[in-house]
């Protein structure tokens, strides 16, 4: 029997199955600037402020846009238009018609597999609250985010 990623279209997912998509990487967590000229994405090493860096899972991920109020719920509807999506991401990846990587953790049945395999922010990050200016953020860009990890 496949797997339900490989059987459903992403709106045809259950919640509980859109969810365990996320591989736990913290690629999306990190802040980016958008160049108003060029359109262009900028991303950087730093994590909102709800990021937990050792587990690289947001602290309150059921009450985020309390705090954090333009955090970006990705949905089926959204993920196409969001093209600042890491390439390594598994939701781009399944949208994308790729399958997940063989270090995803639904694939390798361990949650680590991740950050072992190199994708993930853990330990290359600092916190936006760190920062005396949310400006800042551009002093730690970070081009080579927009690589595929692993």
């Amino acid at each position: 029997m496949k797997p339900f990623w490989e059987t459903k279209r992403l709106d045809e997912m259950t919640e509980a199955e859109w969810e365990s998509l996320c591989d736990g990487c913290g690629l999306c967590c990190l802040v980016r600037f958008e160049d108003e000229e060029t359109l262009e994405v900028i991303p950087t090493r730093v994590h909102c402020q709800l990021f937990d860096p050792e587990r690289c899972r947001c602290s309150d991920y059921e009450n985020r846009k309390a705090t954090v109020p333009d955090c970006i719920k990705l949905t089926p509807q959204n993920v196409e238009a969001l093209e600042w999506m890491p390439k390594s991401c598994a939701y781009r990846r399944i949208h994308e018609g790729r399958g997940l990587a063989a270090w995803h953790p639904l694939i390798s049945g361990d949650p680590e597999s991740v950050h072992r395999a190199g994708v993930s922010v853990r330990g290359e990050t600092i916190s936006e609250l760190t920062l005396a200016d949310p400006d800042d953020a551009l002093d730690y860009a970070a081009w080579d985010l927009t690589d595929e990890r692993g």
